[in-house]
């Protein structure tokens, strides 16, 4: 189908749970400054490289790494990661890398090509044990929607597993790992509260959220949205005629207020959809890439609280920003 039910309620988050939490995240300050002062001297004592697909798996390695890795993303910001083609630069540093870690789900079509020139680089998939959502429609339907990390309840399974990707590959750094990887997976639970607390605030008839990429599945089924989009995926991004004219319809009928696109794509198709329907152009997602360090999403909890943030605005019923 076209438009995906919501598949879990939105129950409140207990104050309780909320405020433990909070309070095991301020208990992890430590070892992520620990990580922020140890991030030059690892790269200059020419610590081991570790590169991942893009660039919010190398902010999530980092958190983790807590300097003893020096992570680096092979995609750069703003880059389009599903159809990504490596430049000869990418393939040089390739060859000094010693791990490479990867989303998988059929996200990263190009990666095949890439490892290649690894030299025999180890390959771990982060989404390992991710509740994978199937797209329900267009082309690739069945297949999973590789865009699990939009859920920060899923991102902690992403970070038990470049957790243990860093053990098996440094185990004298392990406490290490473990302490970094614990700190940051507590971040994720507070954020996910954080989240529920601010969608809880958007009306059942305003709670359809309408972009692009089919991209937001998992951070639908978390909040209790439903979505609908222009396309499945980046990887097969033409419009068609019948697309376009299900979305205007859709935003019609139900009185969709405003229209979102992701910032690594052609937001005119979405923009097209506004004016047929009067809909606003809400604002734009980061979804398969960061910001610049000066932008508004230069890391994944930014990423999140910056898609949030323009969600609401958009949908809210009293239009308030």
């Amino acid at each position: 189908m076209f438009l995906s039910p919501p598949r879990r309620g939105a129950a409140p988050r207990s104050w309780l749970g909320l405020t433990l939490a909070l309070a095991v995240v301020l208990a992890g300050c430590g070892p992520r400054a620990e990580r922020g002062a140890a991030d030059s001297s690892a790269a200059d004592a020419g610590a081991p490289l570790v590169l991942t697909s893009f660039t919010v798996l190398a902010d999530m390695a980092s958190e983790v790494a807590c300097g003893q890795l020096r992570v680096e993303s092979i995609t750069r910001p703003g880059a389009e990661i599903h159809g990504y083609d490596p430049t000869p630069s990418d393939l040089r540093r390739a060859q000094d890398a010693q791990l490479v870690l990867v989303n998988g789900l059929n996200l990263e079509l190009w990666m095949e090509r890439y490892l290649a020139s690894a030299r025999g680089a180890e390959r771990v998939v982060v989404s390992e044990g991710v509740d994978v959502i199937p797209i329900s429609g267009d082309a690739g339907a069945g297949q999973p929607n590789p865009h699990a990390w939009m859920s920060p309840r899923q991102a902690r399974t992403y970070v038990a597993n470049i957790r243990d990707a860093f053990i098996g590959f440094d185990p004298a750094n392990a406490d290490t790992y473990r302490r970094c990887a614990d700190a940051y997976s507590a971040e994720l639970e507070a954020l996910d509260g954080e989240l529920r607390e601010q969608l809880a605030v958007l009306p059942p008839d305003r709670r359809l959220l309408v972009s692009c990429e089919g991209a937001l599945s998992y951070l639908a089924a978390d909040y209790g949205l439903e979505e609908a989009y222009l396309w499945p995926v980046n990887a097969e991004t033409e419009v068609t005629p019948q697309r376009m004219e299900r979305v205007i319809r859709t935003v019609r009928e139900r009185q969709v207020p405003a229209v979102f696109c992701e910032s690594t794509v052609d937001d005119r198709p979405q923009r097209r959809v506004a004016e047929e329907t009067g809909a606003r152009f809400g604002g734009v997602f980061y979804v398969d890439s960061l910001s610049e360090p000066d932008g508004v999403a230069p890391t994944y909890l930014a990423m999140l609280r910056h898609n949030a943030r323009i969600l609401v605005q958009g949908l809210r019923a009293d239009g308030q920003r």
